[in-house]
């Protein structure tokens, strides 16, 4: 079974990066799966939802000073708030976002992929879940 990877982000941030102005999404800890691809976005709190799914086309791994450098066009937030977020790390991530898709309607968590929490950071899941499962679920509320 192919995975993906559910990332919990900021609805702020979610919001940006479905609007096409946050073209990169940053982590301080990376997945180990280098194959992974796919990435559900769970919009955390006040949203508390899956929104959208968006594709990989690279992951930049950089001291922070560099991978701003390399991210600072399409961040999407400011460099105030980058230096915040990396200080005191030697090294930090950068997901590249290929392909958006906003879902039309977002969906339940625990119906979508059987879990009941969101993850802190990131989770694996299965790469083809599909949102007839999320519709199911939702008639049934």
């Amino acid at each position: 079974m192919k995975q993906a990877i559910l990332l919990s982000i900021k609805p702020k941030f979610a919001d940006a990066i479905f609007a096409g102005k946050k073209k990169f999404e940053f982590r301080k800890v990376l997945f180990k799966n280098k194959s992974i691809n796919k990435v559900f976005v769970y919009s955390s709190a006040p949203v508390s939802r899956i929104i959208g799914v968006f594709f990989i086309s690279e992951i930049i791994k950089e001291c922070p000073n560099v991978l701003w450098e390399k991210t600072k066009k399409g961040a999407g937030i400011t460099e105030a708030y980058f230096n915040e977020y990396f200080f005191g790390k030697k090294i930090g991530y950068a997901i590249k976002i290929e392909k958006t898709n906003l879902f039309d309607e977002s969906g339940c968590i625990e119906f979508f992929f059987g879990i009941k929490h969101p993850p802190q950071s990131f989770r694996y899941v299965p790469a083809d879940t599909t949102l007839s499962r999320m519709t199911e679920y939702e008639k049934t509320k």
